[in-house]
């Protein structure tokens, strides 16, 4: 499929503004502090980087989706945090800190596992004779340039700036959901054709593991004996995806915009199990 102006112009610069968005609020420290509560970051991590695909497989296998539909799954399922799981931490009275610290990892990560993981779900769901295929090195290399790069130029304003950034935080931050709000469009008119049918086969499986991570994660958190505030930050952060990278990966890198469906569908529905958790939590905020 040959791209088209969203694919290769809109997308992207989505993208990059989100992540530079995300960047802006990141410093060195961020990343050091994951020796500080190590315990509750490597449970993060974990939920974030095996849990979530795990629970993506199996409900590929439980829910009847064409083989692209639940590739489009795992693209999500493999994706980091999104920028706005910190606010929605912090909305809901969650440990901010340690939301920060695990979005700059995951988003760090992700570059080198998420070709990987992909290509394992394109062989797997597609077979051995399937068309698509991303070559891990040169996507690596993108993944990194879209979001690695946006990401260090954000902290080097920030290191500089810190009053501008101050200054263009809230702009920047609605300016991203307006950007993901982008993104979800764009994903669904391009496979307007079939729109009915992959929402009527993707609305549910995406729902469940929406609420299987979110509860996954904090009651992983709370068995381990994590205290509340850092339970809360585990689930927001296993259920608000970057759903703009998935999107880019299915409709830029791959050109199969039938796999940018569920993350598109996902996008929509995390911001209201997203709204629930500031309504269950967060109600008291002084």
């Amino acid at each position: 499929m040959e791209q088209n102006i969203f694919t290769a112009v809109i997308l992207p610069i989505a993208l990059a503004v989100i992540m530079l968005g995300l960047g802006m609020g990141l410093t060195p420290a961020d990343f050091a502090r994951i020796f500080v509560f190590p315990k509750a970051a490597l449970i993060g991590l974990i939920c974030q980087m095996a849990l979530l695909p795990i629970v993506g497989i199996g409900l590929a296998h439980l829910f009847p989706m064409e083989p692209a539909l639940k590739v489009g799954l795992m693209i999500l399922a493999v994706c980091p945090a999104g920028a706005s799981a910190n606010l929605f931490t912090y909305l809901s009275r969650g440990d901010v800190a340690l939301a920060v610290t695990l979005t700059a990892f995951n988003s760090v990560l992700i570059v080198f596992t998420a070709p990987i993981l992909i290509n394992l779900s394109l062989l797997y769901f597609m077979g051995e004779g399937r068309e698509i295929q991303l070559p891990v090195g040169r996507t690596i290399l993108q993944v990194a340039l879209i979001t690695l790069l946006p990401i260090s130029l954000g902290m080097l304003i920030r290191r500089f700036a810190p009053a501008f950034c101050e200054r263009i935080e809230a702009p920047v931050r609605i300016l991203s959901f307006l950007f993901l709000a982008v993104a979800v469009l764009g994903a669904t008119l391009q496979v307007r054709e079939n729109l009915p049918s992959y929402f009527r086969q993707v609305g549910l499986p995406m729902l469940t593991l929406n609420v299987l991570t979110m509860g996954l994660g904090y009651g992983v958190g709370r068995l381990l004996g994590l205290p509340r505030q850092q339970n809360i930050t585990i689930a927001i952060e296993g259920g608000i995806q970057n759903g703009t990278l998935a999107i880019f990966i299915a409709s830029t890198l791959l050109q199969a915009p039938a796999m940018s469906i569920p993350p598109a569908v996902y996008s929509l529905i995390m911001f209201a199990t997203g709204g629930y958790m500031i309504y269950r939590f967060g109600r008291h905020m002084k």
